[in-house]
């Protein structure tokens, strides 16, 4: 399938093609918008390396990019994203669950192994986790025909005090936040209730089992949850995907 996608003519899409892809998928799904700094940041690059990458991108039709109004992904452009999204999530549960890999630092490996593994290989892996949904810090793995189980959920940031909520998953690009979160106990699965909300946008207080816990906006920012009661105000919560 990725093959053909690289032939019929186009130029081959290369890894850093995909690497790119990839980051504006997650943009997407995070932030709406995605502006050019913010792929910057994201992959560690310069701005200017970043504008000459989307002009490629955009010539070869995989993405739609209007200087000063962010960038988005073309059908196509998506479709290979959600294909080497899939070999990293696979790859991250296989490092994890069969090899014992630490959550903290699997994903910096399955960005190196990601582009490499063949379809043969990524049909195997999954039958072997038993066709898994989500990758160890929650995200959804896009299924072999190209579609992807989605969740509704919301930053932690923005749960209203006296709420109980599930993590769905949580940022993975922070390898000292990943160590964070396992030592206050916030994982994919795990119930964190919403203590109280401290003024002049001040930190959360939170209760994870019976431990009781500060946690700042840019921790709350990483942590994505499904809320069992939808509050007083849509508005206030902006919805997100993945």
């Amino acid at each position: 399938m990725r093959q053909q996608r690289r032939s019929g003519g186009r130029l081959p899409i290369t890894h850093a093609m995909e690497d790119y892809l990839k980051v504006i998928f997650a943009l997407e799904r995070e932030e709406g918008r995605v502006t050019t700094q913010a792929i910057a940041e994201r992959l560690g690059v310069q701005s200017p390396s970043v504008t000459n990458m989307l002009k490629r991108l955009a010539a070869l039709h995989l993405v739609e990019h209007q200087p000063y109004r962010g960038v988005r992904l073309t059908d196509r452009g998506r479709d290979v994203a959600l294909e080497v999204i899939r070999h990293h999530r696979l790859l991250e549960l296989f490092l994890t669950e069969l090899l014992g890999y630490p959550w903290d630092a699997v994903h910096e490996e399955a960005d190196r192994l990601e582009h490499g593994l063949s379809e043969e290989l990524e049909s195997w892996i999954d039958a072997r986790l038993g066709f898994p949904t989500a990758d160890p810090h929650g995200h959804p793995i896009p299924r072999s025909d190209g579609s992807l189980p989605e969740r509704p959920c919301v930053r932690l940031e923005d749960v209203s005090p006296g709420q109980s909520v599930e993590v769905l998953h949580v940022a993975d690009h922070d390898r000292a936040q990943l160590r964070y979160l396992a030592e206050l106990g916030i994982r994919p699965g795990m119930r964190v209730e919403v203590l109280e909300r401290l003024p002049f946008e001040g930190p959360l207080r939170i209760r994870v089992g019976t431990q009781e816990h500060y946690v700042g906006t840019p921790l709350t920012r990483a942590i994505f949850v499904a809320v069992d009661k939808a509050p007083d105000s849509d508005a206030q919560l902006e919805r997100r995907r993945v």
